[in-house]
């Protein structure tokens, strides 16, 4: 009697587990390669998401659902993120936090559309990601434009700076923000005195900076990322260029200091993160950044909040419109007004965040400091 009590309880518990909705969460970045530290930040960001979500338990029309993130790792390669999108379609997750950069972001994003599931980008800043027309596709970060734009007037107005050399890696990232950059500085009557290109995985940029060093400029602006600025900031130094750095996002993490072998000078480098907050979030985001760097051992690089921001945003509009089904939800998340750790977030109708804010940051001691919080 007993064992036949025993095994109608298992019954029962294994009933009321296997009733329980299991809400999949798509990730993907890139978690290996040059730029694995950025990928593995949105990551965690996301899986603290997760967490926070089951550990507080979350009811959809009154049904307990738990949420379980689907990691894949992109290489930050345009083609792998292709596989990776239809990998994700094809274990019908519910919704997906990614890519990390543009140039995944974009080709990606067609095959989220086409299968009709949701997908917030925490860290593309490429203005096409938004101009596909694409109803299934977000961004929680200011794009391009509004980055280019920050950065110009920051370079003419604050840095004084009158004869810019340009350079990118060819990426869908850092090509675009170094034509909004160039066109920010035009608008101001600064010079770009040369715009040279290199690719996102050189090291070797001498032909390139000596070319610029021969028309004396005072800024070198740069659209990529830091594992490529930093051997660029070495380079720069050995052949006598000391001029400022600048840059976007790409280049914004204390990483770049180590990657320069250390030669990046104190206040050398000026670079934008697409997001912040003003001072009356600090405290909000100052305590995810404890909270992140006790879990992970680690300090946040950049985009761990805004990932951290999508998953829960994606988990508030499942809960608005009482269905995680992917077209059930997704005229809520269109619509979404949520209070995010890294301010509120609400949807322009292409998917851009609305009133999307900049941070300008230098670096003194090989971290990051902030200068300004502008839009």
């Amino acid at each position: 009697m007993k064992k036949t009590l025993f095994a109608l309880a298992a019954l029962s518990i294994t009933g009321l587990a296997s009733s329980q909705e299991v809400v999949r969460i798509g990730h993907s970045a890139a978690v290996t390669g040059p730029v694995a530290y950025f990928g593995k930040d949105t990551e965690n960001g996301a899986r603290m998401a997760v967490e926070a979500l089951n550990a507080r338990g979350v009811s959809i029309r009154g049904k307990k659902v738990k949420f379980e993130l689907v990691a894949e790792d992109d290489g930050g390669d345009p083609k792998q993120a292709t596989s990776v999108a239809q990998k994700l379609v094809d274990a019908r997750v519910n919704g997906v936090v990614g890519h990390e950069t543009s140039g995944t972001t974009i080709p990606a994003s067609k095959i989220y559309h086409q299968a009709g599931i949701p997908q917030i980008s925490p860290s593309s800043t490429s203005p096409k990601y938004t101009q596909q027309g694409f109803n299934t596709a977000f961004r929680v970060v200011a794009n391009d434009i509004q980055l280019g734009r920050a950065l110009g007037h920051y370079a003419v107005k604050d840095m004084g700076a009158k004869r810019v050399a340009v350079i990118d890696d060819r990426t869908a990232y850092g090509q675009g923000l170094a034509t909004e950059f160039g066109k920010s500085l035009q608008q101001q009557g600064a010079q770009v005195v040369a715009r040279e290109f290199t690719h996102d995985k050189a090291t070797d940029f001498n032909a390139i900076l000596t070319k610029i060093r021969a028309t004396k400029p005072d800024l070198v602006f740069f659209g990529g990322m830091s594992a490529v600025a930093g051997p660029m900031l070495r380079q720069m130094k050995q052949l006598g260029l000391n001029v400022k750095m600048m840059g976007g996002d790409g280049i914004c993490s204390d990483e770049i200091h180590k990657l320069s072998g250390g030669a990046m000078a104190d206040g050398q480098v000026f670079c934008a993160e697409a997001g912040g907050v003003d001072a009356a979030g600090r405290a909000g985001l100052d305590k995810f950044r404890a909270d992140y760097k006790k879990r992970f051992g680690i300090d946040v690089q950049i985009n761990a909040p805004y990932a951290y921001d999508a998953v829960m945003t994606m988990a508030d509009a499942m809960v608005k419109a009482g269905s995680t089904a992917p077209a059930q939800y997704l005229p809520a998340l269109a619509k979404i007004q949520y209070k995010g750790v890294t301010g509120p977030i609400a949807f322009d109708a292409r998917g851009d965040i609305r009133d999307g804010t900049i941070t300008l940051y230098t670096f003194k001691g090989g971290r990051r400091t902030v200068l300004a919080v502008t839009k």
